[in-house]
C-alpha cells in the first residue's frame, strides 16, 4: 500500500525482509519480483527517478518508441502496489546494521517533516544518480533541451545522433573522452569546455587528427524551439549550429546513507557480484550505483537478479511458515 504519515505507526513494529531505496526502474523491479516471491518489502523513494527525466525511451523491448520515462514509472509503481507491497514517499537519512537488520530512519514530508525508522533483513540500494548539467543563468533554458535531443548517456542515445552535428559539453578532459566511441556514430563533432578546463596537447592533437572542432569560450544559451536544440549562442556573441548535444560532466551519486558501510567501490560505482550483491553480504546495488552499464532495461534486470537472490537466501534461513504471514 501506499504509505503516509497516518500509516507509520502500523509499521513502526514490523520488520521487513527487504527495504528498497529508490524507487526507479531497477527499484521497482526489485519490488516486484520480491512480491512475486512472497517477500515482504517496502519501496523508499525520493521521487528523482533519472528515468523520470527520459522524454522517450527508444530502446526499451516491447515498448512503443514514443514512451515516455515517467510512463513507465507510473505503471511500475501500479504494478507494485497490485502485488501488497509498501511504498513511501520519503528521503532516506541513516542507514544503521544491527547485526541481523537494519535500522533505517527515514525523513518524510518537504514541509513539516518527520522521522521514521523502519527495519529490514535486507538492503537493496537503487538511489541511482543525477547527471551534472551546464550551469548557465538561466537552467530553465537548459531543461528546456534536456531528455529531447541534448543527451546524457552515448550508450543509450549514440543512434539518435547518428551524421548529426553533435556539441559534447564535458567538464574535464576525462569526460571529454566520450568524443571518440561518439565518433562511431558522427564525425561531426565539437567539443565545448563551456571554460573550464585546458585541453593539454596530447589531447588538442588527438581531436585534431579526428577533425573534431574545439570551442572553449564559455556558452552563454542553447537556442532551439519546441524542445529542440538547435545550437548555442557564446559570451562572445558567436552562434554555433548543432543538431544535437552530449552532456559529458559526470553524476552526482546517491548514496550518502551508505558511507558508513565502507563497502567496495571502484570509479565511484559500487562493485558487487552476478547477482548484485555488494561486499556487505546484506547489501545489494541495481542499476546506476553499480559498475555496469547505466540502462532502465540493465536496471530492471539489476532488480529481478537482487530479489532472487534475496529469495534464495530467506529460503535458507527461514521456514515458509513465515512469509505466509504476509499482508
Amino acid at each position: 500500500m501506499k504509505l503516509t504519515k497516518q500509516d507509520l505507526l502500523e509499521r513502526a513494529d514490523r520488520v521487513y525482509d527487504a527495504i528498497v531505496v529508490g524507487g526507479g526502474a531497477g527499484g521497482l523491479s526489485a519490488g516486484i519480483y520480491l512480491q512475486r516471491y512472497l517477500v515482504s518489502s517496502l519501496i523508499i523513494d525520493k521521487g528523482k527517478a533519472r528515468s523520470f527525466w527520459m522524454q522517450e525511451l527508444h530502446n526499451y523491448l516491447g515498448l512503443p518508441p514514443d514512451t515516455p520515462g515517467r510512463s513507465l514509472l507510473r505503471q511500475g509503481r501500479e504494478h507494485y502496489l497490485s502485488l501488497s507491497g509498501d511504498m513511501l514517499d520519503g528521503f532516506v537519512e541513516e542507514i544503521v546494521d544491527k547485526g541481523e537488520t537494519f535500522a533505517v530512519t527515514v525523513k518524510i514530508g518537504r514541509q513539516d517533516s518527520i522521522e521514521q525508522t523502519f527495519h529490514a533483513r535486507y538492503l537493496i540500494a537503487a538511489s541511482g544518480i543525477i547527471d551534472y548539467l551546464p550551469n548557465l543563468d538561466s537552467m530553465r533554458n537548459v531543461y528546456d533541451y534536456a531528455g529531447y535531443n541534448l543527451h546524457v548517456c552515448l550508450i543509450c542515445d549514440g543512434y539518435e545522433m547518428a551524421d548529426k552535428k553533435v556539441g559534447v559539453f564535458a567538464s574535464t578532459a576525462s569526460n571529454a573522452e566520450v568524443l571518440f566511441p561518439l565518433g562511431w556514430f558522427t564525425p561531426h563533432i565539437t567539443l565545448f569546455t563551456q571554460g573550464l578546463f585546458e585541453i593539454g596537447d596530447g589531447l588538442r592533437q588527438k581531436l585534431q587528427e579526428q577533425g573534431y572542432q574545439i570551442v572553449e569560450t564559455p556558452i552563454l544559451q542553447f537556442l532551439g524551439e519546441d524542445h529542440l536544440m538547435s545550437g548555442v549562442e557564446l559570451e562572445d556573441g558567436r552562434v554555433i549550429e548543432l543538431e544535437a548535444g552530449l552532456i559529458s560532466m559526470g553524476s552526482k551519486y546517491h548514496t550518502e546513507y551508505l558511507k558508513t558501510f565502507n563497502l567496495e567501490i571502484q570509479d565511484g560505482n559500487l562493485v558487487t557480484d552476478k547477482m548484485a550483491r555488494t561486499s556487505h553480504p546484506r547489501i545489494f546495488a541495481i542499476g546506476d550505483l553499480k559498475v555496469g552499464l547505466n540502462q532502465v532495461v540493465v536496471a530492471a534486470a539489476d532488480g529481478a537478479l537482487a530479489a532472487t537472490q534475496i529469495w534464495r537466501d530467506l529460503r535458507r534461513s527461514q521456514p515458509r511458515s513465515h512469509h505466509s504471514q504476509l499482508t
